[in-house]
């Protein structure tokens, strides 16, 4: 879905001096809803999305549940008896991408069951090295984007964007947003009435994350530097101590 953006919104979009064109983004929704159910976690990643799109980013927004994903921490769950995986496609996305943005709702507390089960395939392409030794995810951005009716915005984000950053990522300044509504059931980010479009916390935050990976991924398009991070050399070197030496 296309967002409709707010005037400053579209006025940073005319105004960037940057050329970000040749920048991918892969957004993943992690919501439990099967298309082509309403998801409001979709709703607030397609804010992101429009900003993206504005600017030259190419972007790609993946709804993983209706996807057959197997669970696992391997890249390819068919080799290790699963009889169907579509994970090993959603990875040559990821791969091609420079920013990923994972999206979740909360449930009791904590981002959604499909949200582990993407982070956790995520790691198992983790060991994985790029053209200069690093880890695959070296030089690629990533952000998320919380909804839901209950607390849990801050912790969901510190565990997405923890397990990111420790696979690999690299993770900008205000690199989370998010929405709730009342404690308790009640209308969603984009049910009327909510005030979740309209809330302007939750619009400035994401339209910031945007910025904020666009202009990290377009720092690192030519890839993190390579020195002091290459496990190759540090398997071949010559050193005594599994540890540094205490002196």
């Amino acid at each position: 879905m296309k967002f409709k953006l707010n005037d400053i919104q579209n006025r940073w979009n005319k105004s960037n001096p940057f050329d970000f064109s040749d920048l991918k983004a892969l957004l993943i929704n992690c919501t439990l809803k099967k298309s082509p159910e309403q998801s409001h976690t979709e709703g607030l990643m397609s804010m992101a999305e429009t900003i993206m799109q504005a600017n030259g980013v190419k972007t790609e927004l993946i709804r993983a549940v209706d996807l057959d994903i197997a669970p696992g921490v391997y890249p390819d769950m068919r080799e290790h008896g699963w009889e169907k995986d579509e994970w090993p496609e959603i990875q040559k996305k990821v791969m091609d991408a420079n920013i990923l943005v994972i999206g979740t709702p909360i449930w009791l507390g904590e981002k959604s069951s499909i949200a582990t089960k993407v982070i956790e395939r995520l790691y198992g392409y983790s060991g994985k090295l790029n053209a200069h030794g690093q880890y695959a995810y070296y030089g690629k951005a990533g952000g998320c984007l919380i909804t839901g009716n209950e607390d849990g915005i801050k912790h969901c984000a510190m565990n997405l964007l923890y397990s990111l950053q420790h696979l690999g990522y690299s993770i900008p300044p205000q690199a989370d947003a998010g929405w709730i509504g009342e404690a308790g059931p009640g209308p969603s980010y984009l049910d009327e009435g909510s005030g979740g479009i309209e809330n302007d916390f939750t619009t400035r935050n994401t339209t910031f994350m945007t910025w904020n990976l666009m202009h990290l991924a377009f720092i690192l398009k030519n890839g993190f530097p390579a020195h002091g991070n290459i496990r190759k050399e540090w398997d071949e070197s010559d050193h005594e101590h599994p540890n540094p030496e205490y002196r």
